[in-house]
């Protein structure tokens, strides 16, 4: 056994000792006449040194795009979820969107047009007379033009009894047409008969007809409109 081992020995120390003289005296400049076993390492130095490159200058910058794409993921996976629960809610969505424009419908009833300012105008005098108030002021101010109806102010002066004036109130309120009352102030009448007088601002509104519509619709886009 111990003949035998050291026989092994001697034969691997040969083989090391073969292998080491292959890298003896090798010339850089003339890599062909080089040995079978300097020709294999160098081979295969060669080929990780590629792919150790490769690594860094491609796969790199393909990683650092799959972990950007991975960190878009919970973003997306909730905008799913969101548009998911959307998806299961449509038609009580639909239901809904059906009642709000039967809404605005019943609102737009409310606002007259622009042949029908001039009988709302009366109907509101017509409300202070009913009431045996006295009108001191009745003028209706300049038109404002918003997105998709007009707001004409009326600046009114009446007097009367204060029972009257609430009533008159009340009345304008109960108007199928939209009116309100801003800036009320209510004084004593100039006369000693135990009379009031309120001053107000009326304002009611009323609908843009197509061509009104449209052309403010051409002045919001005109250039250097106002946003």
């Amino acid at each position: 056994m111990a003949t035998k081992s050291r026989s092994m020995n001697v034969d691997l120390n040969s083989v090391f000792e073969q292998a080491a003289s292959q890298f003896r005296g090798l010339n850089p400049n003339e890599p062909g006449q080089w040995p079978t076993l300097p020709k294999v390492v160098t081979w295969a130095v060669l080929a990780v040194m590629v792919v150790v490159l490769g690594w860094f200058l491609l796969l790199t910058g393909a990683h650092d795009e799959l972990q950007i794409e991975r960190d878009k993921e919970p973003a997306l996976k909730a905008d799913y979820r969101n548009k998911l629960a959307q998806a299961v809610n449509l038609p009580e969505l639909r239901k809904q969107k059906l009642q709000v424009q039967e809404y605005v419908t019943q609102l737009e009833k409310q606002l007259p047009g622009k042949a029908e300012m001039d009988a709302l105008l009366s109907d509101i005098n017509q409300a202070g007379l009913g009431r045996g108030l006295q009108f001191e002021l009745f003028r209706p101010g300049q038109v404002t033009v918003k997105d998709y109806y007009a707001e004409l102010p009326i600046a009114i002066r009446v007097t009367g009894r204060y029972h009257d004036i609430g009533a008159f109130a009340g009345d304008i309120a109960n108007l199928s047409r939209i009116v309100t009352l801003h800036n009320m102030v209510i004084s004593a009448g100039r006369d000693a008969n135990a009379t009031l007088a309120m001053e107000a601002t009326a304002r009611t509104y009323r609908y843009l007809d197509p061509a009104e519509v449209e052309a403010q619709r051409k002045a919001q886009a005109a250039p250097g409109a106002r946003k």
